[in-house]
């Protein structure tokens, strides 16, 4: 039976705050600062790619043990001002892979170049049913008929223009993130924010009980548009890594394994399967904790691990995460798939071949 209790030992207070900070892809300074106050107070010292990454290094009791990546993302989903309309309100163009059905309705922040951000709304042109009864119901929702409804007087694209909107802001999605009583997280971009507080309590239990592997951890920032993890090896610490498990969430839903409470091993996405024999030590490490580990396939899909491949990173990679209900939409996962998230590393850790 799954638990009822909310978990004591996942940071879900950071968790919850890193979910509150706006990071659009494109968009992820704010976040990635927040998480690396974080690092250093663990007493790391984190560093940053120039394109914005965030690594950290958690040297192992062994050399000869060898050298572990882990990556997880903090860019989310989101848009941009594509077209200012002639009424005021703005086009979009999306940033990651979405359905617009799933925006519709929901508050936004527009981030102009002043610093400061404009609320607003996502609706339909046809958004009055006394109006549009017949059409809404029939209407596919798509960028071509939806637009952000801005909360300032505005009625004309000049109106629009004077309040510091311009073609190229960035647009952040309300997650309007809650954490239940039964442990049930529901929030917008658990993807993949849930897994980068994850890696936080993987390092925190790592500092406090060291593995005979070196760990180094990074937090990439351009994942949902393909390319976060292509160019994170040229950090030399991981540069140096023999092997990289990419921890995203796992998508529940008909015809998967996946489940809200259990972590997954994704033996294979979009770009193709990924390393065989680094998924059988994952799967052992996961039979000696006592793990109930689903292990799923998904067709529409890719991840850091794919991108490292890509861009020709020579090494075995691996892809597990907590499943997540409602994926690229308003999510839901619960903190049992968290904690066995981070257990499973953790196990893995400690006991992979050259531990």
């Amino acid at each position: 039976m799954a638990s009822t209790a909310v978990s004591t030992a996942f940071p879900t207070e950071f968790l919850l705050r890193l979910l509150n900070t706006p990071s659009p892809t494109g968009l992820t300074g704010q976040a990635t600062a927040l998480i690396e106050q974080e690092v250093r107070a663990l007493g790391l010292e984190p560093r940053r790619t120039r394109k914005g990454a965030l690594s950290w290094t958690l040297p192992g009791t062994d050399r000869a043990a060898g050298h572990l990546a882990l990556s997880a993302h903090t860019d989310t989903l989101g848009a941009m001002v594509k077209a200012i309309l002639p009424d005021g309100r703005l086009r979009l163009s999306p940033l990651g892979g979405y359905d617009w059905a799933t925006v519709e309705g929901e508050y936004v922040q527009v981030h102009r170049q002043s610093g400061d951000t404009l609320s607003g709304t996502v609706v339909n042109d046809c958004q009055s049913f006394h109006v549009w009864a017949p059409k809404l119901r029939e209407l596919r929702r798509d960028e071509g008929n939806l637009a952000v409804r801005l909360d300032d007087r505005t009625d004309s694209a000049e109106q629009t223009r004077a309040l510091g909107v311009e073609v190229g802001d960035f647009v952040s999605f309300d997650p309007r993130a809650v954490l239940t009583p039964a442990g049930y997280l529901k929030s917008r971009h658990i993807d993949d924010k849930a897994c980068v507080a994850a890696l936080l309590e993987i390092s925190r239990q790592l500092l406090e009980r060291p593995a005979p592997v070196t760990v180094s951890c990074w937090v990439t920032t351009y994942e949902e548009v393909g390319h976060g993890a292509a160019p994170s090896f040229a950090v030399p610490e991981l540069g140096e890594a023999d092997e990289l498990i990419a921890l995203d969430m796992a998508a529940v839903g008909s015809g998967q394994t996946s489940s809200e409470h259990h972590v997954t091993l994704c033996v294979k996405d979009g770009s193709g399967p990924y390393d065989h024999a680094l998924n059988s030590r994952l799967r052992q490490a996961a039979r000696r904790a006592g793990i109930d580990l689903k292990v799923d396939i998904y067709t529409y899909y890719s991840s850091d691990a794919s991108a490292a491949w890509r861009a020709g990173q020579d090494l075995p990679t691996a892809l597990i995460g907590p499943g997540v209900d409602a994926s690229h939409a308003y999510e839901r996962t619960h903190l049992d798939a968290l904690d066995a998230t981070v257990q499973l590393v953790l196990t893995y850790c400690h006991t992979s071949p050259g531990a």
